[in-house]
């Protein structure tokens, strides 16, 4: 059956009172070609450990904008290490250093919106296109949560994205004090210093989650 013929509204009711493994578990068990994605902001590693105690085999795929601050590096290397996720990174043509002497540095979009979509479409959007391009998923896996933007509030545990992928959110109505709890639980590393330059505040959307 193509995921395009699931009944969401009856399995976001059945998987709503299911925990997150399950509901990854769930999403394998689909047999479709299947990825996650993080991007080692804040807490990642929660969802990281959910996805890996899951299936370690899932591709997880990280767009490296080039723009992440050290201390993002750092601790993503910690955590690659202890959870060995396989991961699959993409990164821009344009590095970020090339694109600053070129182009200038990081757009804020109110300043000039056309110009920080294009940005965004450069360091984001263009390297994840290559990346379901090379792995070809019908489903994709996330750590998105519904309480973080005005769009996401409109989504739900499962949802069919503009380019036909089930999108599938494990811990989409966990609070924040869940994910700390889980961090908490496992001692899981996260990062104190997070900058996504396509986003600039936290309540916007970076395009991926967005995007046809």
């Amino acid at each position: 059956m193509s995921v395009k013929n699931l009944d969401l509204e009856k399995l976001n009711r059945e998987l709503r009172n299911q925990s997150p493994v399950e509901i990854v578990q769930w999403a394998m068990s689909l047999g479709k070609s299947t990825i996650a994605t993080t991007s080692f902001a804040q807490n990642s590693a929660a969802m990281l450990k959910i996805i890996t105690d899951s299936d370690p085999e899932i591709p997880i795929v990280w767009v490296d904008s080039g723009y992440n601050v050290p201390d993002t590096y750092r601790v993503a290397e910690v955590i690659m290490e202890r959870l060995k996720p396989n991961m699959q990174i993409y990164i821009p043509q344009l590095t970020a250093e090339r694109r600053n002497a070129i182009l200038g540095g990081i757009p804020h979009p109110d300043d000039d919106p056309d110009v920080h979509q294009e940005f965004t479409r450069q360091v984001k959007l263009e390297p994840f296109q290559k990346a379901l391009k090379d792995l070809d998923p019908e489903v994709w896996i996330s750590g998105i949560r519904r309480e973080e933007t005005d769009f996401r509030k409109t989504l739900d545990i499962l949802s069919i994205d503009n380019r036909g992928i089930l999108k599938v959110a494990p811990i989409f109505y966990w609070q924040e004090d869940q994910i700390h709890a889980y961090m908490e639980a496992y001692d899981l590393p996260s990062c104190r210093h997070y900058f996504d330059p396509t986003k600039v505040e936290d309540n916007r959307e970076c395009g991926l989650h967005t995007s046809a």
